[in-house]
C-alpha cells in the first residue's frame, strides 16, 4: 500500500518513467505534482527532468504542461 502520494509519485515514476499533472489527478489523487516532485528531487535526491510538451485541451486548444521524466 502506497500511503503518501510522494509514494504513489515515485512508484509511478520508476514504473512509467514520465508523468504528466493530468495523470497524477485521474491516476493518483494528486492535485499539487509540481510539490510532490520538488520534494521528491530535494528531500530524496530523486534526479527527475522537466520538460514542457504540448497537449490539447478539452476545448481543442494547444496548451503546455510540465512533464516530468524519471532521468536513469
Amino acid at each position: 500500500m502506497y500511503n503518501t502520494q510522494d509514494d504513489r509519485v515515485r512508484k509511478y515514476l520508476f514504473d512509467n518513467k514520465t508523468i504528466q499533472p493530468l495523470q497524477a489527478w485521474t491516476e493518483l489523487g494528486v492535485y499539487r505534482l509540481a510539490a510532490v516532485i520538488h520534494r521528491l528531487r530535494e528531500v530524496e535526491d530523486i534526479k527527475i527532468s522537466t520538460n514542457r510538451v504540448k497537449v490539447l485541451n478539452q476545448f481543442g486548444e494547444t496548451c503546455k504542461v510540465a512533464e516530468y521524466k524519471l532521468e536513469e
